[in-house]
């Protein structure tokens, strides 16, 4: 499946690289956008800074969490009504199918 992926972030919009979790005012990667924290996203888990280092590694663990079930990292955080094609959208994540 091609997969087109493309960062819609913003000063105050943020979101997982990896599984578009909304992150707001916080960004995974530092003030600078490149010095990662090395905290663990909620929703997939994804360690950032290591494990989305690159485009391929991002796509690499996308595709694992994906295949997976795209299940939740901390079940506590989960929203209610969440969906995850829409939250993959926030980082216009798109499959052909």
């Amino acid at each position: 499946m091609p997969q087109k992926e493309v960062d819609k972030r913003d000063a105050g919009n943020n979101f997982c690289p990896v599984c578009g979790y909304p992150l707001g005012n916080y960004n995974p990667w530092g003030d600078d956008g490149k010095t990662p924290t090395f905290d663990i996203c909620p929703c997939c888990g994804v360690e950032w800074g290591n494990e989305d280092y690159t485009p391929e590694s991002r796509k690499e663990y996308r595709n694992k969490w994906i295949a997976a079930g795209a299940k939740w990292f901390d079940p506590q955080k989960k929203p209610a009504n969440w969906n995850p094609e829409e939250q993959l959208k926030n980082i216009a994540y798109e499959t052909d199918r």
